[in-house]
């Protein structure tokens, strides 16, 4: 432990004629408490215990702030003064502290009633959708009641017979369909519809096939190519011709 009486150092170094120093308290020097110093710290707060830290200078003193006089405020409550204006601010976006702009400085505010009112009327706002599902329940009970009308399974078993029936009727209407589709091939109004597109496609065969020897007649006469260079040009063969005059060649 250490002595705190008080004693005087002598030192041999000095002549014997010199004064001696002045007393001092102590040659040793106490450590601080850790006790203490931990209890000085600032206690780290989570977002949510910040929020409540910050309303709850609002809801005790119920007066109107600027924001620098709310940052010194909730400082004392042990948040963190770098994030108060951020937190205040989100306060303000979630309805639970008010803000106002007068000349140039922003104050705000925040009354422990305006919580509930806040809670009031989101109760109020989820007990009119409640309502809208029991009448929207409701509504789809009654169609459901009307769909079943008349398709009751009576003793006899009636409707099972008709609907067994009309699965029979499905399935041969789905191999009637096969059937129309293969005889489709040989009808004479598809036959014909055939021979009308082809006459389509065979004009256009032909209009083609004029531009290109139209631009191979201007390649040679015009500009002085080989036939060869133009076919290669044009992506053509010597083989390239009419399609009515292709298929007589063969």
């Amino acid at each position: 432990p250490c002595d705190q009486r008080s004693q005087v150092i002598t030192f041999p170094f000095l002549p014997s004629s010199a004064p001696p120093p002045a007393p001092i308290a102590s040659a040793h020097y106490l450590l601080p408490d850790p006790q203490a110093t931990m209890s000085n710290k600032t206690k780290r707060m989570s977002a949510d215990e910040k929020r409540q830290a910050i309303l709850g200078v609002y809801h005790r003193t119920k007066e109107v702030y600027t924001e620098k006089e709310i940052i010194a405020l909730a400082a004392k409550e042990g948040v963190n003064q770098n994030t108060i204006a951020d937190i205040n601010q989100d306060l303000c976006d979630d309805g639970l502290v008010d803000k106002e702009k007068i000349g140039g400085s922003n104050y705000f505010w925040s009354f422990p009633a305006k919580k509930d009112r806040l809670n009031q009327l989101a109760h109020e706002e989820t007990l009119k959708k409640i309502e809208a599902l029991r009448t929207s329940i409701k509504e789809s009970e009654a169609r459901l009641a009307d769909a079943k009308r008349g398709r009751e399974e009576d003793e006899s078993g009636e409707r099972a017979k008709k609907m067994a029936r009309r699965l029979e009727l499905a399935k041969s209407l789905a191999a009637a369909q096969v059937e129309l589709d293969k005889l489709k091939q040989n009808d004479p109004q598809e036959i014909a519809n055939l021979e009308q597109e082809l006459k389509l496609v065979t004009s256009g065969a032909h209009r083609w096939t004029d531009n290109i020897f139209s631009c191979k007649d201007y390649l040679v006469k015009k500009r002085g190519m080989m036939k060869k260079e133009a076919n290669k040009y044009l992506g053509i063969t010597d083989n390239f011709d009419y399609p009515e005059d292709k298929i007589s060649k063969k």
